[in-house]
């Protein structure tokens, strides 16, 4: 399985051989083996499925301590532009972010490591996101970051007021107040 990376370390772009026919289509998307050659070591304990509608954003969530997460998300209906930010304070690249289109079309993967915000708009009229953690949800380790926050600039590409926001996330913290990962 191809592995793309991208300008922020341990941020990692799988992109799955797909075997089509006219059946329709078979692929791996997710093989241990596969994620091991490429250096990804992470034993996923959880996965996690959500369907939303066109300009819903849900994010930037983390979590914290021993509690961390890291993710494999994808798309497996629709389109969303993925965004993620660097929260760990040693990195390079902390507090940069990144975006991706995740669609079920290109069947595109992204790991998001411990130490990242991560959130997602649906550009489609409808999605379904999956991710996989490696750590169990803690509701007492959560935290996030506004999807707006005037220092970060992210470039959601869609009209911001137009998106559907959670009252939760609406109140989270701006970049700078948010809690340390």
């Amino acid at each position: 399985m191809p592995v793309l990376e991208t300008p922020i370390a341990g941020l990692l772009i799988f992109e799955p051989s797909v075997f089509a026919d006219e059946r329709g289509y078979f692929f791996e998307s997710y093989n241990q083996r596969a994620w091991e050659a490429a250096g990804v070591t992470n034993v996923f304990v959880q996965d996690n499925q959500a369907r939303s509608t066109q300009g819903v954003l849900r994010g930037l969530h983390y979590q914290t301590g021993d509690m961390a997460q890291a993710k494999l998300v994808r798309v497996t209906e629709g389109e969303v532009l993925d965004v993620v930010v660097d929260l760990r304070q040693n990195s390079k690249t902390y507090g940069h972010w990144y975006s991706i289109r995740l669609s079920a079309e290109n069947k595109r993967q992204l790991l998001v490591p411990r130490g990242f915000a991560h959130g997602y708009l649906v550009l489609s009229p409808t999605a379904e996101f999956c991710y996989k953690c490696d750590n169990f949800y803690a509701k007492d380790k959560e935290g996030g970051l506004r999807f707006d926050d005037p220092t970060l600039v992210i470039d959601w590409q869609f009209d911001l007021t137009q998106v559907l926001v959670s009252e939760k996330d609406m109140d989270l913290p701006y970049f700078g107040k948010h809690k340390p990962v």
